[in-house]
């Protein structure tokens, strides 16, 4: 057989071996592959790799289990959810309870009919202020003008002379300076409130408008007070992921978990201390990839994204190159692998990926077609060896 030129030479040759490398590119096609293992259950080991990643991260994947994808596995994983323990959020329960008055608050305290001694606190104010002192120092260095509770928790007053009101409500408060005034005034009428609120603090940080402290009032002070005086979730806020530290102690909170269980937020009270993180929506995210349109990594929404939300949001599957009948999601339970498939050709497949709901850190795969896979195979072993090959059916000229 003679050849006119080397060109001829060259595609005489690729197509001689395309059939060859054809039957031995299913073992190095690119991509991720699941072979399956006949067990007891008939669907139930694989091994998985990839090909071109290093060994210890294939080893990681051998003996995964692979579980096809049915409404009875979706009603199962459903049952499970619901049936989950949650982690114990009695300690933060409470009903609300009148503000007690603790050191650094300031109270404003005014004898009816005794003027003079309402105005006790401002006197002694203005001479620690000291009388030289101009309109701007003043200002900033004076102590507000109130009765302030000492670090004792006692306060100053005329007649009454010291009294320990830390603990006190404003109504146990009152009536205790009534009864030492009594001894010296007839009928005292006295009015008695916090004017400052400084002993109580909670702080509000993460993913809310203004985070900051939030000082604790007569309102009290639940989970939801302290979200809203903070401006409120921001869209990025995950409001299933809001963490809640008490003594060193984290309470996850699942708000909408807790309105679908009954469970009122409202009913959770903040404590003097405490500190609240809203966290981020990126830190829980899924991983779409392989014959997707727009592989991405997608955030879930509070704590919550399904199989067909992720492809859609990835743009489905790819027409080109996509295969619907190899849909994984690779997802790692502490130590063992769980690699779950659904077909998407089949009746149904579709109401069965919006009910199968993922895992922060789940990664979806769709895999390739076996055309794709082989042409890409070739493509790796003799780059242009498939237009090679069809120009060789080609006369020459």
């Amino acid at each position: 057989m003679q050849f006119n030129n080397k060109a001829s030479l060259k595609r005489w040759s690729a197509a001689l071996l395309l059939p060859w490398f054809a039957a031995g590119c299913a073992s190095v096609a690119p991509g991720l592959h699941f072979n399956k293992k006949d067990s007891a259950s008939g669907y139930s080991s694989s091994s998985a790799s990839n090909a071109g990643t290093s060994a210890g991260a294939s080893d990681e994947l051998t003996d995964a289990v692979l579980k096809p994808i049915t409404p009875q596995l979706v009603k199962a994983e459903r049952d499970i959810r619901e049936k989950q323990v949650t982690q114990d959020i009695s300690k933060l329960l409470g009903k609300p309870e009148p503000y007690s008055i603790d050191s650094g608050d300031v109270l404003s305290i005014v004898v009816w009919d005794h003027p003079e001694l309402s105005n006790a606190a401002t006197v002694a104010t203005g001479m620690q202020a000291g009388t030289g002192a101009d309109a701007s120092t003043s200002a900033t260095t004076a102590p507000p003008a109130g009765f302030i509770v000492d670090h004792e928790g006692m306060i100053q007053f005329p007649y009454a002379g010291p009294i320990k009101v830390a603990g006190m409500t404003q109504d146990q408060a009152r009536n205790l300076l009534t009864s030492k005034l009594s001894k010296y005034l007839k009928q005292p009428r006295v009015t008695l409130r916090v004017q400052s609120y400084r002993s109580k603090r909670v702080y509000v940080d993460g993913e809310v408008r203004s985070p900051g402290l939030q000082a604790i009032n007569d309102i009290p002070m639940t989970l939801v007070e302290a979200l809203n005086r903070a401006g409120g979730v921001l869209p990025t806020g995950d409001q299933s992921q809001v963490v809640v530290n008490r003594n060193g102690v984290n309470y996850q909170i699942n708000l909408p978990q807790l309105v679908q269980r009954g469970v009122n937020p409202g009913s959770i009270m903040l404590a003097h201390g405490d500190v609240v993180r809203v966290r981020s929506r990126d830190e829980s995210k899924v991983f779409v990839s392989g014959e997707v349109v727009s592989p991405r990594a997608l955030p879930m929404y509070n704590g919550r994204l399904t199989l067909n939300e992720a492809l859609g949001e990835s743009g489905g599957i790819n027409p080109l190159s996509g295969d619907g009948s190899q849909i994984y999601v690779v997802r790692k339970n502490g130590t063992d692998q769980v690699v779950y498939q659904l077909d998407g050709r089949s009746p149904g497949a579709l109401a069965m990926a919006e009910g199968f709901e993922l895992a922060p850190k789940d990664v979806v795969y769709v895999a390739a077609t076996p055309l794709a896979n082989w042409h890409r195979a070739i493509s790796l072993i003799l780059p242009g060896a498939l237009s090679s090959a069809v120009g060789a059916s080609r006369p020459v000229k």
